[in-house]
């Protein structure tokens, strides 16, 4: 673990555990939930407003707006007004980076857990087939 301390904009200084706290609070609690998730991915194709968000994911127009306020307090998401219609956008591309990231690691074990399943399916099979010799 890097345990550092990195400088704050007023000069103060926050150590790892503060971080990691704030990281947990803010960008954590913001992706929790797999809606909020899909919102990110649909604004990384462009800004778009709440009818079109609703209707390209298929959500209520009421969950789409608490889901997008969430990542509008959590800087994830920005707003622009234009005429009678709010645009959002994705505030910070590495957003979806980082999701891209944690979808490669949890492939990666999907396809470790299943050739382990199939070892040991494989080896079921072998020993039901001759008891007498134990797994290999």
């Amino acid at each position: 673990m890097r345990l550092c301390t990195y400088l704050e904009s007023d000069g103060g200084m926050k150590s790892i555990e503060e971080e990691i706290n704030l990281l947990h609070s803010r960008l954590c609690a913001a992706l929790a939930d797999p809606k909020r998730i899909l919102l990110l991915y649909a604004l990384d194709e462009g800004p778009r407003n709440v009818s079109e968000l609703c209707q390209s994911l298929g959500l209520p127009q009421p969950t789409t707006s608490r889901q997008l306020r969430m990542l509008r307090e959590r800087g994830l998401v920005r707003t622009q007004r234009e005429a009678n219609m709010v645009i959002y956008t994705l505030a910070d591309r590495r957003v979806i980076d980082a999701l891209d990231l944690l979808r490669a690691v949890l492939a990666d074990q999907l396809t470790s857990q299943a050739r382990i399943a199939e070892t040991v399916s494989q080896q079921l099979e072998d020993y039901e087939g001759n008891p007498k010799e134990p797994f290999k």
